[in-house]
C-alpha cells in the first residue's frame, strides 16, 4: 500500500497528468448533467400533456356538441402520445436526440402522421450528442494516451529505466503498479460521476455495474494498446502519434466508412416517402366511386359491413375509411422500411464485435432504452393506441351513434410502458 502511496504523489507531482484528469472530469460532469437536464427537459415536456390536452379537448368538445358528429370528434380530436426516457437515458441519449419521444395522432390515417417529420440521417447522428456516451466513447481514449504513451518510454529517455528495474519491487511489478494506479484514476474520474448522477436518476443496480464495468473494459483496451505500442521501444513523441492514429483509425474513420457501406448495402427509402405516398393514396380516394372504397373497407373489416349504406350527402365514415385503405396501401413499404432498419441495426451490432468504440456505443444506448429498438418498440406502442382509437370511433360512426361531450371522457388514453 505504500509503494502505491508513493507513486500517486510521484503521479500527482505532474502538472500535465493532474490537468488531464481534472479536465476529463470537467468534460464528463459537463456531459452527465447536460444529459440529465436534456432527459428532466424532455419528463417536463410530458408532464405538461394532460393539461394542454385537457384544454385543446374541451374546445373540440364544445364544437362537436353542437352536431353530435362522431366523424367531427374524430377529426378534430388530437390524442397524444409519448415514450418517457428511461433512467439511464441522460448517459446516451442515443436516438432520442434525432427521433419524436412525443407524438400527437387522429383517428385518421397513421403512417404520414409517424413517418411525416422523418428526417432522420444516420450518417450525420453518428457521433451522437454531447453525453456521457460521447465522452466515454470519443474523449477517453484520447487522455488514456495522453497517461500511458510515455509510462516507460519516458523514463528510459531520463536514463532511469536500467536503475527503476534493478529496484527492490522494480522491473515489471514497478510497470505494473504504475499501469494500475494511472488505470485507477481515469477509470475513477469516470466512474464517480457517472455512478451519482446514476444515482439521482434511480437507475437499477445491476444496470450501474453493468455500466462501470464497461467503463473499465473499454479503458483497459486502450490501456492493451498504449501497452502493445510502448513494447516496440520507440520515442515518446512516436508512440503518442502512433496511439493517435490508432485512435482517430478505430473511433473515427472505420465506423465512419463501416456506416456508409451497411448503408449502401442496405438501401432503405426515408420515412417521408412513405408518407407521401400514403397522402398520395388518401388525396386519390376522393376520384374513387365511394362503393368501392367501401367495399375495400369492409373485406378488412367485416364486423362494420353491416353499416347502413352511404347517402350522396358526406359522411366521416367513409372518409375515415379511405384513410384506413392509405394506410394498408402503404403496409407493404412499411415493414420493407423496418425490416431495413433492423438489418442495418443488426449489422451494426455485428460490428461492435470487432470496433469496441461501436460496441460501447451500442450497448450504452440498449441499455438506457434509446436505441432503434427502443424506437420502433414506441412505434408499436403507437399503433396498438391508434388501432383503439380508430375502433373506439367507428362504433359511433358505423352505428350512426350521437357523439356528445361526455363522450370524450370514454376515449381511449395512451399508455406509456417502457420496460425499464
Amino acid at each position: 500500500m505504500s509503494l502505491l502511496a508513493h507513486e500517486l504523489r510521484l503521479l500527482l507531482r505532474h502538472r500535465l497528468t493532474v490537468a488531464a484528469l481534472a479536465l476529463l472530469a470537467v468534460l464528463t460532469i459537463a456531459a452527465l448533467a447536460a444529459g440529465m437536464a436534456e432527459t428532466s427537459r424532455q419528463h417536463a415536456a410530458i408532464a405538461a400533456i394532460p393539461a394542454a390536452q385537457a384544454e385543446d379537448i374541451a374546445a373540440v368538445a364544445d364544437y362537436v356538441d353542437q352536431s353530435k358528429d362522431a366523424g367531427s370528434a374524430a377529426y378534430y380530436s388530437f390524442h397524444p402520445t409519448w415514450d418517457a426516457p428511461a433512467p439511464l437515458a441522460f448517459a446516451a441519449l442515443g436516438m432520442r436526440d434525432v427521433s419524436p419521444y412525443m407524438l400527437r395522432v387522429r383517428a385518421l390515417g397513421l403512417e404520414a402522421q409517424i413517418y411525416d417529420g422523418d428526417t432522420f440521417n444516420p450518417e450525420l447522428a453518428l457521433p451522437g450528442r454531447f453525453d456521457f456516451a460521447f465522452v466515454l466513447v470519443f474523449l477517453a481514449p484520447l487522455f488514456v494516451i495522453a497517461l500511458f504513451h510515455d509510462l516507460v518510454s519516458s523514463e528510459r529517455e531520463a536514463g532511469r529505466q536500467r536503475t527503476l528495474d534493478a529496484l527492490p519491487n522494480g522491473g515489471k511489478a514497478l510497470w505494473r503498479r504504475r499501469t494500475a494506479l494511472r488505470f485507477a484514476l481515469v477509470w475513477a474520474t469516470l466512474a464517480l460521476p457517472f455512478t451519482a448522477a446514476a444515482l439521482i436518476e434511480g437507475v437499477a443496480l445491476p444496470t450501474l455495474l453493468i455500466v462501470l464495468d464497461l467503463i473499465a473494459a473499454y479503458l483497459f483496451f486502450w490501456v492493451g494498446i498504449a501497452a502493445l505500442v510502448g513494447r516496440l521501444q520507440w520515442s515518446s513523441v512516436a508512440n503518442a502519434a502512433t496511439l493517435a492514429a490508432t485512435w482517430l483509425v478505430l473511433v473515427l474513420v472505420v465506423p465512419t466508412l463501416a456506416n456508409v457501406a451497411i448503408n449502401r448495402a442496405i438501401p432503405v427509402d426515408q420515412g417521408a416517402e412513405i408518407a407521401l405516398a400514403q397522402r398520395e393514396a388518401v388525396n386519390g380516394a376522393w376520384e374513387i366511386p365511394r362503393e368501392q372504397t367501401m367495399r375495400r373497407f369492409y373485406a378488412s373489416h367485416p364486423q362494420w359491413a353491416d353499416s347502413p349504406p352511404l347517402g350522396t350527402e358526406f359522411h366521416y365514415k367513409w372518409y375515415l375509411a379511405f384513410h384506413q385503405n392509405g394506410d394498408a396501401s402503404v403496409a407493404g413499404r412499411v415493414q420493407a422500411y423496418r425490416a431495413g432498419l433492423e438489418a442495418r441495426d443488426a449489422a451494426g451490432r455485428a460490428l461492435g464485435w470487432l470496433l469496441p468504440s461501436v460496441g460501447v456505443q451500442a450497448l450504452l444506448t440498449r441499455l438506457a432504452q434509446t436505441d432503434l429498438t427502443a424506437q420502433l418498440a414506441y412505434q408499436d406502442r403507437v399503433r396498438a393506441f391508434h388501432a383503439q382509437l380508430r375502433d373506439f370511433y367507428y362504433a359511433y360512426l358505423f352505428r350512426d351513434r350521437p357523439f356528445g361531450k361526455a363522450d370524450f371522457a370514454r376515449a381511449p388514453r395512451f399508455k406509456d410502458t417502457p420496460d425499464g
